[in-house]
């Protein structure tokens, strides 16, 4: 069963709000879509990419979407660049040279993802999906961070990393 929460997080929020009018945005992992409709909502056109295509009749509603399983598959937008990047709750590590390449110049990647230490209230709980301390740093350590978090968040219990970082021109 496909993620069914449509609240967008309240990261992607925050930094959405540095995105000129009109940008183009990629939702990976995007699921039913809940973060490119707020980005429709807010003028900017969206694509998303999932291997779910029950969550992504969903998605549809909102742009653009490409049906792939990006961890078994090769990338389906190569060659492709967005204004923004916007990925949560998904981790595939292979995934980041692919990310990198597809944020165009000046461009702006919001990450938000499991850390370690989620394994003891939640899912996922393997290793290989949790992020360790400063990961997001080192795996995007070529791009400019604008901020960054490491933290364990109450509502709902949750170990997280998060960064909004610009793709320098």
């Amino acid at each position: 069963m496909p993620h069914t929460n449509l609240t967008p997080s309240p990261w992607v929020q925050r930094w959405s709000l540095r995105l000129k009018p009109g940008a183009s945005v990629l939702d990976v992992a995007c699921g039913t879509g809940r973060h490119m409709q707020w980005f429709v909502q807010h003028g900017h056109s969206c694509t998303g990419i999932d291997r779910s295509e029950q969550a992504l009749a969903l998605a549809q509603a909102s742009g653009r979407v490409v049906l792939a399983d990006i961890e078994a598959g090769p990338w389906p937008l190569a060659g492709q660049q967005f204004d923004a990047i916007v990925v949560t709750n998904y981790l595939w590590r292979p995934l980041v040279p692919d990310i990198l390449a597809a944020l165009a110049p000046g461009g702006l990647l919001i990450y938000e993802t499991f850390a370690a230490g989620h394994e003891a209230v939640g899912r996922p709980s393997r290793p290989e999906f949790l992020l360790q301390r400063g990961e997001l740093l080192r795996l995007f350590a070529s791009l400019r961070t604008l901020a960054y978090e490491d933290d364990f968040f109450e509502q709902p219990p949750r170990f997280v990393q998060r960064i909004a970082a610009l793709q320098t021109p």
